[in-house]
């Protein structure tokens, strides 16, 4: 198995909440994982257990409680867990793609543009960031005639498809999918297979939520249980 590109070591998390008298609610405690090139890791366990919790401290989104999470950024190890806010910035934009359920957008501005702008942002060309827009959405079935449109109003279908494309735009090295096809038809769950595991087939090393079984037992390489904690008083 080749060395990690993306590593965890005792991993915590908990929030306050403020709005009961400060208690101390605990989510995620002594996460131990480790990703390989090639690698897809599922996320399992019930609702609530902290899965999209931990998505969201790998992707830098939350700050962790304790422990490290080490990424291979521009050939070092660096600790996102204790990075600076340029340092997380950096490794989005070259090294970890993220495809979340939810679709957030600047009003007005189209699909395409929407879909590329990962891409240029990493540091492809207009021309091959369009083209690689281009193909990615025909291949999710959207409709060409939405291509100019703002994804605001379309179908939560034809949104998850756009970030999707999004998501693939660029060949980022770690990717992280929270339910890629929630949302998708049987046509469209087989495309985003087939892009999970061209991206595997890379050397992309990812780690997912897949509640679809199908889906899980299609592209998974290993399953890791996620459990609940129980909340602790203030």
């Amino acid at each position: 198995m080749s060395a990690p590109v993306l590593k965890v070591e005792g991993l915590a998390k908990s929030f306050t909440l403020h709005l009961q008298g400060g208690r101390r609610l605990p989510v995620l405690h002594g996460i131990d994982l480790a990703v390989a090139p090639g690698d897809c890791v599922a996320l399992v366990g019930p609702s609530g257990a902290g899965k999209s919790t931990l998505m969201r401290a790998l992707y830098g989104n939350y700050l962790a409680g304790e422990g490290r999470i080490l990424v291979s950024h521009d050939g070092a190890m660096v600790d996102i867990a204790s990075g600076d806010p340029r340092l997380i910035v950096s490794v989005r934009r070259r090294t970890i793609g993220y495809v979340s359920q939810f679709l957030r957008v600047i009003p007005r501005v189209s699909t395409l543009a929407i879909v590329a702008e990962p891409a240029r942002r990493a540091g492809l060309g207009e021309a091959e960031a369009i083209e690689r827009s281009r193909t990615l959405l025909a291949r999710l079935n959207l409709p060409e005639a939405l291509w100019d449109l703002p994804p605001a109003t379309f179908s939560g279908g034809e949104q998850q498809r756009v970030n999707l494309a999004r998501g693939f735009a660029y060949p980022y090295p770690i990717m992280l999918l929270d339910e890629p096809t929630a949302s998708l038809d049987p046509a469209n769950r087989a495309v985003v297979i087939g892009l999970i595991e061209e991206a595997k087939a890379r050397g992309a090393a990812m780690v997912g939520i897949f509640h679809d079984r199908e889906v899980r037992e299609a592209v998974a390489t290993r399953s890791i249980e996620v459990t609940p904690l129980r909340a602790e008083a203030a």
